[in-house]
């Protein structure tokens, strides 16, 4: 009689903690924090459009030249994409699969409803998706200028961000995406902290705090540059 032999080899330890809930959460906190930061310093950068033209197209082309002559131009820019684009991969697909994984463990609906919970917590996954189609028209608009209006000028950001809030439309689709971050940083960074393991009973309110006052400044800053373009500050 032949020998039955055991052909099934044990998952690696990066299989087994994706596959787990906890794993998922980790990924998902660790990619929006990744995000998160570059928010923050993009926000900062953007904000240098009322300081002037010249500022803010110097500054866009110090992007590309950051860690010259080690790196090649536009190499340490292309890094940080990368890099982002890891981040936004790894934060949907978990946020995802977990969706997935929730509506799956309780097909049918609670006969008793639990309590009311915040606008932003009931509104994340739309909140991602809108944010998620954004990033596609930012790009294709600012970046590439595929669906810039006024003629797309290559090396000229200012004048491109310009002509972009000067229409109804890029005003409208911008504003509505900052509202829809705000909520989702709000009640994302809070979650974050929670699975990392730095909430607790008595941090709770000082990190809901944080996470409400970064949303708000981070809201306004990205805000106030299609509001300068409206009100004639940014011209």
């Amino acid at each position: 009689m032949a020998l039955a032999t055991r052909t099934d080899r044990r998952p690696s330890l990066a299989r087994t903690v994706w596959g787990s809930t906890v794993g998922k959460k980790t990924v998902m906190a660790v990619s929006g924090l990744i995000m998160l930061l570059y928010l923050v310093v993009h926000m900062i950068g953007n904000l240098k459009i009322f300081f002037g033209a010249g500022e803010f197209n110097h500054y866009a082309h110090w992007l590309r030249t950051v860690g010259e002559p080690f790196m090649h131009y536009e190499w340490t820019l292309w890094l940080v994409r990368i890099v982002l684009v890891a981040a936004v991969v790894a934060h949907a697909t978990s946020a995802y699969q977990l969706s997935r994984r929730d509506i799956r463990a309780r097909p049918g609906k609670y006969v008793h409803k639990k309590a009311r919970a915040s606008y932003a917590t009931r509104t994340m996954r739309w909140g991602g998706v809108i944010l998620g189609l954004f990033i596609v028209w930012h790009i294709l608009d600012l970046t590439t200028g595929t669906v810039h209006s006024g003629g797309f000028q290559e090396g000229r950001p200012y004048q491109n961000v310009v002509d972009t809030f000067s229409t109804w439309y890029g005003n409208f689709v911008y504003i509505v995406a900052m509202l829809a971050l705000g909520l989702h940083v709000r009640h994302g960074f809070w979650s974050a902290a929670q699975t990392l393991g730095a909430g607790s009973r008595t941090r709770d309110r000082a990190l809901k705090t944080v996470a409400g006052v970064l949303a708000l400044l981070l809201t306004a800053g990205f805000i106030a540059v299609p509001v300068g373009v409206m009100t004639g500050v940014v011209s």
